[in-house]
């Protein structure tokens, strides 16, 4: 469906920016030469009232600009004259009478009923049943010609031209068309080209921002839009970066004032409201605090949000709630504007790591460190159904196995009626509603690791694990198998060769200080990242095996412990922040 824009709107648009702008002179030839008008008003109401309580000079200011018919604007001033005898004005009565324009017409078009108003106009008193029409009387009279005069005019809202431009733009962030950073000459329509739409695994470091160990990130989001990153640390600092260039967003004044966003103590958890202006954060003391991004001033704050520490934080669709999750074993619902607690979730009997809305929002999510999974009914907030995840998808496994902590839950774009499920073992999982596993994501490691963070692509084409040996792993949820175009390890500094083959199949042994026997692997000279890598691996007994296990598509991404992952809503780029106080951007 196309849409097009009447050049009368364009005209009015223009209209309003410049009286809004106080260039009067200029809007009054443009109307002229045009011969449209702006009939808008601040408010409808105050309007109609200034008409019924008889505010007749705030009434006529805001009629002079407008075009309004010569019969309305007649009744108007045929009102005011007299309300302006019985008032005594006899002075002022006769000069809108016998000197304004609508009342020179009336004498013209209607000489009756104007010579009435001069009859009226010579009395030495004033008698209202000669004035007003039998059954009338003056606040019916002004009733009427209010609701005829508020039937020409309008309200629009301030500056439209303006938020017009302004919602273009947001409009080509969104899509893509204007990456967050780049300039733009608005009226040639110069911005950069859209960028690449096919979902690729990031494969190099773009940026590193260095917060220092006692200073670590603890939580990290891009904004809907793609145009912010923001971290939140162990210190309570939250901060707005230009991920493009890893430094501190100076173009918001607070920040450049140096009066950053903070709570009073680490931030664990962060969430945009939908249109990207506001933020959520939680905190370890058990506090939410909502925030506009533009200014850095705190909207809401939420001191008894939790009893505990804050691990989990959504806005609602339309931003009138918020969800959180804690260790307190709970989840709740908060109202944005009353900042009162509205719904409670109770049942899990450990952490509740992540709670989401389901995407109608009739249903939340829970996931916990008991192992389960939790849908409740969001209205009720009945638990309608309890999974978990690692009991199905392996029926034999002992009790410990079936309550691995789940870190995570999130839904997978593909298909919504699905949640991605990262919990405390070597498999993520795509779950269904009903509990059913649809997809594993395997790390295919061959010694024990858990994945701790997980993230998922705009499109859902890649899911992100980091775990905790700090490897990330790329799966591809189309073939639910780690895939680059090798698959690699990197061979680190800390292996020791004992002993290699120089063969046409380049078998080489090491030994690792990471793997506590002999391993064999065959290397090629690089892999897609350009790095000496292996693309065969597997423990051995003794030299000389040449058995290939499946290899590992793997990539270490910090020195420390890996706190958590993120990835932006429109570009192939993946955030990682671990304990060390890096974060790093990777980019395909």
């Amino acid at each position: 469906m196309s849409l097009e824009v009447e050049s009368v709107d364009v005209v009015r648009l223009i209209l309003q920016y410049l009286r809004e702008n106080n260039l009067q002179r200029t809007a009054d030839s443009l109307s002229t030469e045009t011969g449209i008008v702006l009939n808008t008003v601040d408010s409808v109401e105050t309007f109609v009232s200034d008409i019924n309580n008889g505010h007749w000079d705030t009434v006529l200011q805001m009629i002079t600009p407008l075009r309004i018919p010569h019969r309305k604007l007649i009744d108007l001033y045929e009102q005011i004259v007299i309300e302006l005898i019985e008032l005594r004005e006899i002075g002022a009565a006769r000069s809108v009478l016998r000197q304004t324009d609508p009342m020179v017409l009336l004498k013209d078009s209607e000489p009756d009923r104007y010579v009435h108003l001069e009859n009226l106009l010579a009395r030495n008193y004033f008698e209202p049943r000669d004035a007003y029409p039998e059954g009338s009387n003056r606040e019916k009279r002004r009733a009427a010609i209010a609701k005829d005069l508020s039937s020409e005019v309008n309200v629009v809202p301030p500056s439209r031209l303006t938020a017009l431009i302004g919602q273009a733009l947001r409009w080509q962030q969104h899509s893509g068309l204007l990456p967050a950073g780049t300039a733009i000459d608005v009226f040639r329509g110069k911005a950069a080209a859209k960028l690449d739409e096919d979902e690729r695994y990031p494969t190099k470091v773009s940026k590193t921002i260095k917060f220092g160990n006692k200073a670590h990130c603890e939580s990290a989001a891009f904004s809907p839009d793609g145009q912010y990153l923001i971290t939140g640390t162990v210190d309570g600092f939250i901060e707005v970066w230009n991920f493009l260039t890893g430094k501190i967003r100076k173009d918001l004044k607070f920040q450049a004032d140096d009066e950053f966003m903070m709570m009073d103590s680490a931030v664990l958890c962060m969430a945009f409201s939908k249109e990207s202006d506001m933020l959520a954060t939680g905190s370890q003391s058990g506090k939410v605090q909502i925030w506009k991004i533009a200014s850095g001033k705190c909207l809401r704050r939420l001191d008894a949000a939790h009893t505990k520490g804050v691990t989990s934080v959504k806005f609602s669709k339309d931003n009138s709630h918020i969800l959180t999750g804690s260790f307190d074993h709970t989840a709740k619902v908060h109202g944005l504007k009353s900042a009162k607690l509205l719904k409670e979730f109770r049942g899990h009997t450990s952490f509740v790591n992540s709670a989401i809305y389901s995407h109608d929002g009739s249903h939340v999510i829970t996931a916990s460190s008991d192992g389960s999974i939790k849908i409740w009914n969001t209205k009720t907030t009945d638990c309608l159904h309890t999974y978990k995840p690692s009991a199905t998808a392996r029926p034999d496994a002992g009790a410990g196995d079936m309550d691995k902590t789940i870190h995570s839950i999130m839904l997978w774009p593909r298909n919504v009626e699905q949640v991605v499920v990262c919990n405390q073992s070597d498999t993520a999982f795509i779950m269904n509603m009903k509990g059913q596993i649809v997809k594993t994501f395997k790390s295919g490691a061959k010694v024990p690791v858990d994945f701790n963070s997980c993230t998922v692509s705009p499109r859902g084409d890649w899911v992100y694990c980091v775990d905790d040996n700090k490897i990330l792993y790329s799966f591809n949820t189309t073939t639910a198998e780690m895939e680059k175009s090798m698959q690699v390890i990197h061979v680190h500094v800390n292996m020791h060769v004992v002993s290699t083959h120089l063969s046409a199949t380049r078998i080489y042994y090491i030994y690792s200080l990471r793997w506590p026997s002999f391993v064999c692997i065959k290397v090629r000279e690089h892999c897609a990242m350009q790095m000496p890598c292996v693309v065969a691996l597997c423990p051995c007994a003794a030299r000389g095996s040449t058995k290939h296990l499946d290899c590992m598509c793997v990539q270490q991404v910090h020195d420390s412990d890996v706190i958590g992952v993120a990835h932006h809503p429109h570009q192939n780029i993946v955030v990682t922040f671990a304990t060390d106080g890096i974060l790093k951007l990777w980019k395909a």
